[in-house]
């Protein structure tokens, strides 16, 4: 192990003590240390830092700027003990993040894609049951895909119809109520893995093996479903391809939720705190993001609008 590398575990060790979880970081410190090793460097630099960030493939700027921030995180800690590492400066590679614009699965898009998870093969016909399982409670609950992933079986209350998620995000946790129909799903879900599933983990949502799944397996599998249903493109170059995201089931939550509000005549401002908690939301913003991001959302909210102003002028 090369002493750059060494120093990277070092880092990455001492931070996850004050209790950081650093799982991308820790990604991206492996690639930038590979680089630097093919390199034949030992120290960081401001040019090596800015070559490995922008060889990434990503068109975003943003991208580019979060690979040096990695590096520039670890070079200043480096630096008290190295005096020969550069910290580059943190708006070298300047960031410009627009926001993709979400794509809202129809029903249709849901049951095609949920059929192609169901008929995936497998020796012991586990698969096919977990990724059905798994991309239904990411439709019906908005949760993100890591939360998911992240269950464990005490975190799954098939008596109450509550999912605990803990540490998400932003550190916090929260609870998520489900419907009856998904408890449902989810037991017998639980029923069937037991009785297929090796020596399982403690995880709720397991592999074929009985091991916990990851984000990076589920996302594949996704890729290979959604190609196959024709919803993603193949693009040359692209290992993932183009279209719809998994994040997208987090869209369709929340946008199908608030166009029911509107539709409902329900007071959308003084309830969008509730949607904001019920999604992890940090800032309430993020949530209203998506009045400006959806085109039926701002015409309806218009609509509620000035139809507030014509009670008013009676």
């Amino acid at each position: 192990m090369s002493a750059l590398r060494r120093a990277v575990e070092e880092y990455l060790a001492l931070r996850r003590s004050l209790g950081f979880d650093l799982r991308e970081v820790a990604l991206l410190l492996q690639g930038f240390t590979t680089f630097a090793d093919h390199e034949g460097a030992t120290h960081v630099t401001v040019d090596l830092a800015v070559r490995w960030a922008t060889q990434s493939k990503a068109k975003e700027s943003a991208t580019r700027a979060a690979r040096l921030h990695a590096v520039c995180g670890f070079a200043r800690w480096r630096h008290a003990t190295d005096s020969c590492t550069e910290i580059p400066p943190p708006d070298l590679l300047p960031s410009h993040y627009h926001r993709k614009r979400p794509y809202i699965y129809s029903d249709e898009d849901i049951d095609r894609l949920l059929l192609a998870a169901r008929q995936l093969r497998s020796p012991m016909g586990l698969r096919g049951l977990t990724y059905f399982t798994l991309l239904g409670v990411l439709a019906v609950t908005g949760m993100r895909v890591k939360e998911v992933v992240g269950l464990g079986r005490q975190d799954v209350d098939l008596v109450e119809g509550i999912l605990t998620i803990r540490h998400t995000k932003f550190r916090k946790s929260r609870l998520v109520p489900i419907a009856e129909s998904t408890r449902q799903v989810l037991t017998a879900y639980a029923a069937e893995r037991d009785r297929l599933a090796r020596q399982p983990a403690a995880a709720f949502f397991v592999a074929e093996t009985g091991s916990r799944l990851t984000h990076w397996a589920v996302r594949d599998t996704f890729v290979k479903v959604s190609r196959q249903i024709g919803l993603r493109a193949s693009l040359p170059g692209q290992r993932h391809g183009h279209g719809p995201r998994l994040h997208d089931f987090r869209h369709r939550f929340a946008v199908r939720t608030l166009v029911e509000w509107y539709r409902a005549g329900v007071n959308v401002e003084h309830h969008l705190p509730y949607l904001a908690t019920y999604l992890g939301h940090v800032h309430v913003n993020d949530t209203y993001w998506y009045l400006e991001a959806v085109p039926e959302l701002l015409a309806l909210a218009t609509q509620r609008l000035l139809d507030g102003g014509k009670e008013m002028a009676r």
